[in-house]
């Protein structure tokens, strides 16, 4: 690689953070404003939408997205996604359909108006350092499914460096279970190849996102089962290597 196509990278990823902090910090503030006269939280997830699209926008990034005809227009679902990059939260936060909250980390929660704006939002945090708040946080979690909200899950825990995908954490397929929504595995690509994990360059490119069929947990009689489902779904069309073959 060139020193002057790192230094274009370089200088991509300094524009596009200066621009992640401004809108994040103007969608934050709206986030909570709006949180106080929205109690049904229908403005907050289209403004998360147009946040999510506007960084993508800015830095180019075509997203094309397979399996949409999968999802019924309404339903509940429990959304499960590999991670490898800070842009898959900007990528399902513009292409998924309905009124859907987060299960994040703790100190995602911790950031200043992000954080706050998260929270108002109804999204869950989780801290998988300690066993009992992680299970009040799932817990919590199986209220929010049953009252109609679609969640967002990243099973791996973390966003991943390697090329295979990383042992799935089981607490959230126990929620699922409880919940008895749908599970929809969903594979996104490309994402690492655009920024991965502590990279601070940003390389544009093509996303893909394909939506697979929805698990029924009602078929699986353990969470063991149902991860096993959920990992092979979401391995049959990640592909580390993408755009390329």
């Amino acid at each position: 690689m060139s020193e002057e196509r790192r230094g274009l990278w370089l200088a991509w990823g300094l524009w596009f953070h200066f621009w992640l902090v401004l809108l994040t910090l103007y969608g934050g503030l709206t986030a909570l404003g709006l949180s106080l006269v929205d109690s049904s939280g229908r403005y907050l997830r289209i403004l998360g939408c147009l946040w999510g699209k506007a960084l993508l926008r800015l830095c180019r990034i075509d997203v094309r997205v397979e399996g949409r005809e999968c999802l019924k227009p309404g339903e509940t679902y429990v959304f499960a996604a590999n991670h490898r990059s800070q842009f898959d939260i900007f990528v399902l936060l513009a292409v998924l359909p309905g009124h859907f909250l987060w299960v994040a980390k703790k100190s995602l929660f911790r950031i200043p108006i992000f954080g706050q704006a998260l929270a108002r939002a109804g999204s869950i945090p989780i801290d998988r350092s300690n066993r009992q708040e992680a299970i009040k946080s799932l817990n919590a979690a199986v209220d929010k499914v049953r009252a109609g909200f679609s969640i967002i899950i990243f099973p791996e825990g973390t966003r991943a460096v390697s090329r295979e995908l990383l042992p799935f954490k089981k607490g959230v397929f126990v929620m699922a279970l409880k919940a008895g929504k749908p599970v929809v595995p969903v594979a996104i690509n490309g994402t690492m190849a655009i920024q991965p994990r502590g990279a601070l360059r940003l390389k544009p490119g093509p996303v893909q996102v394909v939506i697979t069929p929805p698990l029924d947990p009602a078929r699986f009689q353990t969470k063991e089962e149902l991860m096993e489902a959920v990992r092979q779904a979401i391995a049959a069309h990640f592909n580390p290597d993408y755009p390329h073959q």
